[in-house]
């Protein structure tokens, strides 16, 4: 008698990237995922029956593009960072870390929303607050609106019935990883249900046309947290950064189904609610109108907006064996590298001395074209002098001590004329015919000894 073939194969799969395993898990060996592993079943063909079409393909010079207008949110910054506005249908992931500001953004764009006439309806759900408190935040920032509607929700049914019954024009979820649906196992926030919550909100979105905000944590490297098909389901998703010490926030677009990815809004938070800042350039500057050695200026492109930041850098001899390097807003192996390009190819004598380099404002600088204005600092610090006055440096410093050229040149030298800067630091042969602004007196510097050479002023005596 012949045996029966198993119906089932054998084995467990993780639904999050397909890692498999003989026996079952609680964590993905392979990317790490909790609850995603389960078993699966023997692989069948199945087909789809076709289905009635309700609304048939259209020539593709048919399709209204009105329906992808995008609607202004009333905050400029916001709307910078989403490609004009909000457009009705869109999903916006909002992701931060605790504390940074999201809830009082989204909150102000809400009121304001509500408040721009044409009897606009917005909701705004919140499963971390209490209705009651949302509104004293409300009272607070001035975020009052008649046709504001809010409530504190968890449960997934309760939300989209909420949703049906109010029939918004936006729809604000805080925060998505609170929301659990009935129908699935686990706690809220688990892959499984923030997946289901996400699906069933998206769904509604795309079917009524409404624009939605969900709000989204962070995981403690600043990647979002939750299941990675989460940043795919959405249209927009749209990181909140800053230094919870400091007032200055930036909004940037990771990914953006319907405007440029390369747009950053800067945000000033206080008290009293948060205010999109659209000249930022002040806050990254000192107040002292002096020339102090160890400190440079330089022009750094966040998305397609120049920024001013000052860089201080402090150089004292070291009282222990190994010397000091301390770092504040910039990343510490860059600078460690520049240190050893400056003292092997400048010649800087900073082996055995103490180094700190520092930010103004808080604002954190990642961008290549700033190794020129770190060096510069370090280097004005160790031999005691000032830069040229109302001087500003900016290019990228190679490992043997080159100077590399960097994007965006006319736009950094024009932000830096517009503020009143006459000497600039570049390297050698990035500049052609018209591209120097007027008044503005621009230095090409071949290597990290030359620049050195030409900024440095001549010790005075």
């Amino acid at each position: 008698m012949a045996t029966k073939a198993s119906t089932r194969a054998s084995g467990y799969r993780c639904s999050e990237c397909g890692w498999t395993a003989a026996k079952w898990v609680g964590r993905c060996g392979e990317c790490q995922s909790w609850g995603t592993v389960a078993e699966v079943g023997a692989v069948t063909v199945r087909t789809t029956a076709a289905a009635r079409v309700e609304r048939p393909a259209l020539p593709i010079g048919d399709v209204d593009v009105r329906r992808a207008e995008a609607r202004s949110t009333g905050v400029d910054e916001f709307d910078r960072v989403l490609g004009g506005g909000l457009v009705p249908g869109a999903v916006v992931l909002v992701a931060g870390e605790p504390g940074i500001g999201k809830s009082t953004l989204l909150l102000d764009v809400a009121a304001r929303a509500a408040r721009s006439g044409s009897g606009r309806k917005v909701l705004y759900v919140s499963g971390e607050e209490s209705a009651a408190q949302v509104r004293m935040r409300a009272e607070r920032i001035e975020a009052m609106a008649t046709s504001l509607f809010l409530a504190s929700e968890t449960d997934l049914a309760t939300v989209l019935g909420q949703i049906a019954a109010i029939e918004p024009d936006l729809v604000v979820v805080d925060s998505v990883q609170t929301i659990s649906s009935g129908d699935i196992e686990g706690s809220a926030g688990n892959v499984s249900q923030v997946r289901e919550v996400a699906a069933s909100v998206i769904q509604v979105a795309k079917s009524r046309g409404i624009a939605t905000l969900l709000v989204g944590h962070v995981t403690k490297d600043g990647s979002i947290a939750g299941p990675r098909v989460l940043e795919h389901l959405v249209d927009v998703v749209v990181q909140f950064e800053g230094d919870r010490h400091s007032q200055l926030r930036l909004v940037r677009a990771v990914k953006n189904r319907y405007g440029p990815t390369d747009e950053v809004g800067c945000f000033e938070l206080s008290d009293t609610g948060i205010t999109g800042l659209a000249d930022p350039s002040g806050l990254f500057l000192s107040r002292s109108t002096l020339t102090v050695p160890g400190t440079c200026v330089t022009v750094t492109l966040e998305g397609r907006r120049p920024l001013m930041t000052e860089v201080q850098a402090l150089v004292a001899k070291s009282e222990i064996p190994t010397p000091r390097r301390a770092t504040s807003g910039l990343d510490s192996a860059r600078v460690a590298m520049i240190i050893a390009v400056l003292a092997k190819r400048a010649g800087a004598p900073i082996g055995s001395s103490d180094v700190y380099l520092s930010t103004v404002g808080g604002v954190r600088l990642t961008e290549p074209a700033s190794d020129l204005a770190i060096a510069l600092a370090v280097a004005s610090s160790v031999m005691d002098r000032p830069l040229v006055e109302r001087s500003i440096a900016f290019g990228e410093l190679g490992l043997a001590g080159e100077l590399r050229p960097v994007g965006g040149i006319p736009r950094r030298l024009a932000e830096a004329a517009r503020l009143g800067f006459r000497t600039a630091y570049v390297p050698s042969g990035v500049l052609s015919q018209g591209q120097v602004p007027t008044g503005m007196h621009v230095v090409e510097c071949p290597d990290i000894r030359g620049a050195v050479h030409s900024a440095l002023q001549p010790a005075h005596g």
